[in-house]
């Protein structure tokens, strides 16, 4: 999270990210794109699992805005990719395949993760997404009302074993999973916040001017975006559970084919 809040500029922060990927001996790529008469650059890395295994795709926006660090918005949720980049490629999933993404110009309106949908890209079993998660005692998860059920299920599971409060819903800010979504491709997102914060977002997002406004509405494009703000040992609790739910929903995807295949015969 330091080395991307601290790189500069977007081409640094990526660079950053780069940096990381070598260090964990990934294959990784990148995907440049032009949109909306801008050009940007997605990272994207294979990390662990057979290639005919279906896809677990996991990401977060590299950009931030010109003002502040972009600590939270969005090293946190890059550094949260990698964290779970490194678990997964030692310890990798029995039933899918897992690669990480890193999207530009998600600031710019969702440019990068646009492109890589509308580029026709492998279709995922499911998107990961993941934007502001550096500190709290809440995993917020946008979930689409009644699909992904199972990834809900484990995540409740998980918080609950790691005394993380949960919050899971289809109202969220909008982020990287929208593109996904609008194509009809799984996708979900989480954030790590405080558990007051979630309404007080919905709020704002809503037009409404809530009494106290949400912290993370007060950092996030200003200033005081910076490494200051993070509380390392909430983000890795944080990762801990989403971890522990994507295991916990790669068997039971697993299980729930067999029971498919074999109601079937």
């Amino acid at each position: 999270m330091r080395a991307i809040s601290d790189a500069g500029e977007n081409a640094q922060r990526r660079a950053a990210i780069g940096a990381r990927l070598d260090a964990l001996d990934l294959d990784w790529r990148k995907a440049p794109f032009e949109a909306n008469g801008k050009t940007g650059e997605n990272l994207i890395a294979n990390v662990a699992g057979p290639t005919d295994a279906p896809l677990l795709l996991i990401g977060a926006h590299s950009d931030r805005v010109a003002v502040g660090h972009g600590a939270t918005d969005n090293a946190s949720g890059s550094a949260a990719v990698l964290a779970l980049a490194e678990r997964f490629q030692r310890q990798p999933l029995k039933h899918h395949r897992v690669a990480i993404a890193f999207w530009d110009l998600e600031e710019e309106g969702l440019l990068g993760s646009k492109a890589f949908v509308a580029d026709g890209s492998t279709r995922p079993a499911l998107y990961v997404n993941f934007d502001v998660f550096g500190w709290g005692d809440t995993l917020w998860m946008m979930a689409p009302a009644q699909k992904q059920t199972a990834l809900v299920d484990s995540s409740r599971a998980a918080t609950q074993a790691l005394r993380l409060g949960f919050s899971p819903g289809e109202q969220y800010p909008p982020t990287d999973h929208l593109p996904f979504l609008r194509a009809d491709w799984p996708a979900v997102s989480y954030s790590l916040v405080g558990a007051d914060e979630v309404a007080q977002v919905l709020e704002a997002y809503a037009g409404k001017k809530p009494r106290t406004p949400a912290k993370v509405m007060r950092v996030i494009h200003t200033d005081q975006d910076v490494l200051g703000q993070i509380d390392a040992q909430a983000a890795v609790r944080g990762v801990d559970a989403v971890e522990r739910a994507l295991r916990e929903w790669d068997a039971m995807s697993a299980a729930s084919s067999t029971t498919t295949s074999e109601s079937g015969r």
